[in-house]
């Protein structure tokens, strides 16, 4: 039986595609290099953790991954930062170019010290990771410092403890 056409993101892929679709896992810290590599070019995640009744929370989170460790701005008073608090396990599903290419990758969360004078390391960290996701540097770095003091940000290092990938190497 033939899908209507608003269900073309959703079909399976075709015979070949599935071949193509080699998965490449890992339990352990150290992932694949193609995993690896392929995270470096990727900036848009789906951050999954543990709420305190133990049920998933999700969040749509800017990303950088330089081969070892994601990094991800958060403030210190949304609930994914409360709950990474309480208990470090979490999960980044990073989406691909099309439905059957992506990422799973379970990582352990280390806190930074929430930035809360203009220029301090938290606020240098956090505009050193705006720059990587932007790609150009800040146009008023003072500004950002600000910025980033007056939101409570701090930068979130997520650190992979295994991996599994589908459709990318």
């Amino acid at each position: 039986m033939a899908l209507p056409d608003r269900f073309d993101l959703i079909r399976r892929p075709d015979r070949a595609q599935q071949r193509d679709n080699k998965a490449v896992s890992s339990d352990n810290t150290a992932l694949p290099e193609s995993l690896a590599t392929w995270l470096q070019t990727r900036h848009q995640t789906i951050l999954v953790t543990i709420k305190k009744d133990g049920s998933p929370q999700s969040s749509n989170v800017a990303f950088a991954f330089d081969g070892t460790a994601a990094y991800v701005s958060v403030t210190a008073g949304r609930a994914k930062t409360h709950n990474l608090r309480r208990d470090p396990r979490g999960l980044l599903h990073v989406p691909g170019d099309h439905f059957g290419q992506y990422a799973s990758v379970p990582v352990l969360a280390t806190l930074g010290p929430v930035s809360v004078e203009p220029g301090d390391q938290a606020g240098q960290d956090l505009l050193a990771l705006y720059n990587t996701l932007s790609e150009t540097p800040h146009p008023d770095p003072d500004d950002f410092y600000a910025a980033m003091v007056s939101d409570r940000r701090l930068r979130l290092t997520l650190t992979p403890t295994g991996g599994r990938g589908y459709g990318i190497g």
